[in-house]
């Protein structure tokens, strides 16, 4: 048994504890489905050292972060194992020509099957860590939505999110802007639509990107849990 076939083995015997499982192991990089209620990166301070990127690390040599999903999204990632496959990756991300797709659940029924947010995002220093939309100061985020399915009990949506951008919070902040935060959400949500899920009903189920060496596109999918 060669070494990429030990460690996806060794992923085998991971559970969902982890904090991660491996969806695709090279290398050069690793596709993961991260869990909900874990850090991408370490936050402030010492109780918020713990997180993907370290656990990640401990487990396949040389993985990095190349971008991050919330503490509760779960859902797709990429990750380098090396410092050019890291730069060759990012440069996708700063390109936009990574495709991302998000499945929300999302409180009441937003009036048009699909739907375009272009609002600008920036940090919100009164209320960290929220962000705010600002006109003025805020950086240019755009989300395309398309409404999949329309429930009665309870009153939600179950969307499709295409993120034209990548701001922090973008899209949990787009949908509260235009009427329908996210379930679960403990950050922008009322206390009526936060109680009607027991996690932030937000999971990035595909990704796709070019592999830096082979040029394949590379395509992944993941089921939404909720």
């Amino acid at each position: 048994m060669g070494a990429m076939e030990d460690e996806l083995k060794k992923d085998e015997q991971m559970s969902v504890e982890r904090g991660y499982v491996i969806v695709h192991l090279d290398s050069q990089l690793i596709v993961i489905n991260k869990s909900c209620g874990f850090l991408s990166v370490p936050g402030i301070g010492p109780e918020k050292a713990d997180c993907i990127a370290v656990r990640v690390a401990a487990d396949i040599a040389g993985a990095r972060i190349v971008h991050r999903l919330d503490r509760d999204t779960s859902g797709l990632m990429v990750m380098a194992r090396d410092a050019e496959t890291h730069r060759a990756l990012s440069m996708q991300f700063e390109a936009r020509t990574v495709s991302k797709r998000y499945t929300a659940l999302v409180g009441g029924h937003p009036m048009n099957d699909t739907g375009t947010i272009d609002l600008p995002i920036a940090k919100d220093f009164d209320r960290s860590p929220r962000q705010k939309i600002d006109h003025v100061h805020g950086r240019a985020s755009v989300t395309m939505y398309e409404v999949i399915e329309r429930l009665k009990t309870p009153l939600c949506a179950r969307l499709q999110l295409h993120p034209k951008t990548g701001r922090s919070h973008q899209l949990r902040l787009h949908l509260l802007t235009i009427g329908h935060p996210i379930l679960g959400d403990d950050l922008y949500a009322s206390a009526e639509i936060r109680a009607l899920s027991p996690r932030l009903c937000l999971h990035a189920d595909q990704l796709a990107f070019t592999h830096p060496t082979t040029g394949e596109i590379l395509a992944y999918e993941s089921a939404a849990p909720f």
